[in-house]
């Protein structure tokens, strides 16, 4: 299987000095190729591969970083000639070159990020000025969410975003999100969907801490349009996979009347490698049609032994009056790099619009 640590390989760097020859007529290729290719190469990681590969290049770059970054554009503008497309992931350590060197020149950075991000998005690079510049930097996040670019529009979102996957904390937007909403109110209804699905991402940062202002949001923006619903309707979802009372009630989500029979796990022992499978009757026993979101609670078994809960949805739909479904599902047991299996008791449970209404047991087997 292929890694992405491997996208930093002989032929990248081939092209990438290529570029560099073009750009900076003294630059020694084999020189720059042999300092990357150091005895401890093949043991670093994605993040380490970018951080060395944006060492090595600053060797060349000049101490002026006013001339570096025209530098760095014109690599860019060379790349592109040569038919490289853009949001490559191995080109990261452009932005990563910015944050590293250009922390201390904010309006010489603030031009090459939004030059940068149009062709490798800085929204991990522009966090670093965020932090050190607080509410002037989210002054431009926000100038930045009018851009006419789309790419610059989403770095506004994605880049404020509180609590960015793999991104760098940044603790006064978790606590105080009031900086980042303007800009949110700008991209609600941006015509760029990977626009709109920041903004939903950013909500939902901001739900994790402040569940009771995306409620509000929520019903600020309903109606507005099917595009700005659908936002809100992403951004809520870890509300709504906790069973968060208020955030059910704005989508009728209500379980009064839905009745679960017949629930039974049909492998109650599951080898690693192997599927659960588990099957149940829904029921609409109201007089009225009723949204129904069914999700199952998987209860895995951690190291220590104790259970934790992971919620996973299976459909929402509205069921008429007196409707029974049935339902059956599977659930991989098949290794993967994202979580580690143990051996021995788990539970699963039913979820009908945010309510467990029924837990079983089964056991998970190492062969």
């Amino acid at each position: 299987m292929a890694l992405l640590k491997d996208l930093y390989s002989p032929s990248f760097y081939k092209r990438l000095s290529d570029a560099l020859a073009v750009v900076l007529p003294s630059f020694n290729k084999q020189r720059f190729i042999s300092q990357i290719f150091t005895s401890d190469f093949n043991d670093k990681e994605l993040k380490e591969r970018m951080r060395h590969t944006t060492q090595v290049l600053h060797a060349y770059m000049p101490s002026d970083f006013k001339k570096t970054v025209i530098l760095l554009e014109r690599l860019i503008e060379q790349l592109k000639k040569k038919g490289i497309p853009e949001d490559g992931l191995v080109y990261i350590f452009l932005p990563d070159y910015i944050e590293i060197y250009g922390l201390e020149e904010y309006d010489v950075s603030v031009k090459a990020i939004e030059t940068i991000t149009q062709f490798v998005s800085c929204e991990f690079a522009v966090r670093p000025f965020i932090i050190k510049y607080g509410k002037k930097m989210m002054d431009q996040m926000k100038k930045w969410s009018l851009h006419e670019n789309d790419k610059v529009r989403r770095l506004a979102s994605e880049g404020s975003r509180p609590r960015l996957p793999w991104g760098m904390a940044i603790p006064f937007l978790k606590t105080d999100p009031s900086y980042i909403l303007p800009i949110l109110e700008n991209l609600k209804n941006d015509p760029s969907e990977w626009v709109r699905r920041s903004v939903a991402n950013n909500l939902n940062d901001i739900a994790k801490d402040h569940p009771d202002l995306v409620i509000s949001l929520a019903r600020k923006w309903k109606g507005i349009s099917d595009e700005t619903d659908a936002i809100i309707k992403h951004g809520s979802r870890t509300m709504l996979k906790k069973g968060h009372a208020e955030i059910l009630t704005h989508y009728g989500l209500i379980s009064k009347h839905i009745h679960i029979s017949s629930f039974k796990i049909e492998t109650p022992a599951v080898k690693m490698g192997e599927n659960l499978v588990f099957s149940f009757l829904v029921t609409n026993q109201g007089r009225k049609k009723q949204t129904v979101r069914l999700e199952y609670g998987l209860y895995f078994r951690k190291a220590n032994g104790q259970l934790t809960r992971k919620v996973f949805k299976i459909s929402e739909k509205i069921y008429e009056p007196g409707i029974q479904v049935a339902v059956t599902r599977k659930q991989s047991f098949r290794k993967i790099t994202t979580r580690v299996f143990y051996p021995g008791k788990h539970n699963l449970s039913v979820i009908v619009n945010g309510e467990e209404k029924g837990v079983k047991s089964f056991v998970v087997k190492t062969s």
